[in-house]
């Protein structure tokens, strides 16, 4: 007789892990590439339907709520009714409702496609963390997780780049051309995600021990490891009170989606809003394409050096530290007077935040039990997106007053981030997830 988590760990990392961070990561990095091009396509937008510009990122805001509405449903339907079936159809209507916002008719019609897309990509992202680590063996799934959320930064360059291109070329409607770029990943990943078996955890939650068996050999066997001799399965320990409000979550509940909220609504005030108001003070620089290309090219050493913390000093910790580091960027923000000093700052905030991202990622689905894990990260993604929709109306005011009392106020909420992840009851390095 076996476990899952044993047989994961006799399988190790191989080429069946490989796939599937090439696949989730091919996705997540099409994510964050609707996420981000809000900023991009904004001004053509603008252009084309003779709306302002504050307008035309309405979609943006449309697309917001449709991740927080998707994030909180689809996360919840996995847990109830499997992570490939939901997988497939969020993926599925990202890349039919990325294609249609590209052939929009008028403003209208936009702002409904992007609200769907968002609703689609919502429930991506939730969904593939707790699935990716359902197949990690303990040892180092954390550092696998941070690898897959390292994806956002290959997006970011992506459409970084794209976008710059189609501006060199002085090509018209611009903004069709991104969403239809945009979109490509999530179609491709439609065809290669029938490839992903369900979840041997979420099978013998379910009693389908059989299918599970057949899940792991799999596994086994695509790594070159000797397949499972005994056909026995032990299902993991059940956990009382699985809600994530039940006696046993609440408090890791509450504190993790506060630090979710905290480091949102700092990552969006400081990468969205902070730099139309920089443009507009002398610093156009940081809304110029090589500066958003350097900009992302900072983010990976720092999920490079998250991937390694998560492993060697704990999910905690790196995720304290990090935070602490993004509060540190924010501070020394406040104190630049020059155009290296300002960028200085933004580079090492880039650094930090996306380090932030990685460990919170990689912590967050390991704190829920198999029964809840997707809809804990469903609640966390729609947190997220409070604080993304929350960063301009609490932004404004303290902007109104100081640019520098605004960064210096996000500077505050990373601390209070940190603070709350240390006060989480549980640390998951090593841990077999139940």
């Amino acid at each position: 007789m076996t476990t899952v988590d044993s047989a994961l760990d006799s399988a190790g990392t191989g080429p069946f892990q490989y796939r599937l961070l090439c696949i989730f990561g091919l996705v997540w990095a099409a994510d964050a590439m609707q996420v981000l091009s809000v900023g991009f396509t904004a001004p053509s937008i603008a252009q084309e339907f003779g709306i302002s510009v504050p307008i035309a990122l309405q979609t943006g805001t449309a697309f917001f709520l449709g991740m927080m509405f998707g994030a909180a449903l689809f996360g919840r339907l996995a847990d109830r009714f499997g992570r490939r079936r939901i997988l497939l159809i969020t993926v599925a209507l990202d890349a039919v409702f990325g294609l249609l916002s590209a052939l929009s008719p008028n403003f209208a019609i936009l702002i409904v496609f992007r609200f769907l897309t968002g609703l689609a990509v919502g429930g991506t992202l939730p969904v593939d963390y707790a699935m990716m680590a359902e197949f990690l063996p303990a040892r180092n799934r954390g550092r696998w997780l941070v690898m897959l959320e390292g994806f956002w930064a290959v997006g970011t360059l992506a459409v970084a780049l794209a976008a710059w291109a189609l501006s060199l070329a002085d090509v018209g409607q611009s903004w069709r051309w991104i969403f239809v770029f945009t979109a490509l990943p999530a179609l491709i990943g439609i065809w290669l995600r029938f490839w992903v078996p369900e979840s041997p955890l979420y099978l013998m939650r379910f009693g389908r021990a059989d299918e599970a068996f057949a899940v792991l050999n799999r596994v086994l066997l695509t790594n070159g490891k000797p397949g499972l001799r005994a056909r026995k399965l032990i299902a993991p320990g059940q956990v009382r009170g699985e809600g994530l409000l039940s006696p046993q979550l609440r408090r890791r509940t509450l504190l993790i989606l506060t630090v979710w909220f905290l480091v949102s609504i700092s990552y969006y005030g400081v990468f969205v809003w902070i730099p139309a108001r920089l443009a507009g003070e002398g610093f156009g620089f940081v809304r110029g394409y090589g500066f958003l290309v350097l900009m992302a090219l900072a983010q990976l050493p720092g999920y490079a050096l998250a991937a390694y913390g998560v492993e060697r000093w704990g999910r905690k910790p790196t995720l304290f530290g990090f935070a602490l580091l993004s509060a540190a960027g924010c501070f020394l923000f406040t104190l630049a007077f020059t155009p290296i000093m300002v960028g200085a700052a933004l580079l090492l905030m880039s650094f930090a935040l996306l380090g932030t991202w990685g460990a919170l990622y990689a912590f967050t689905p390991e704190i829920y039990p198999t029964a809840s894990r997707a809809t804990g990260m469903g609640a966390a993604g729609a947190m997220a997106r409070i604080g993304g929709l929350m960063a301009p109306s609490v932004l404004a005011p303290v902007m109104a007053h100081s640019l520098v009392a605004a960064v210096g106020t996000f500077a505050v909420l990373l601390v209070l981030g940190a603070i709350a992840t240390w006060l989480i009851d549980v640390e998951t390095r090593q841990r077999a997830l139940n």
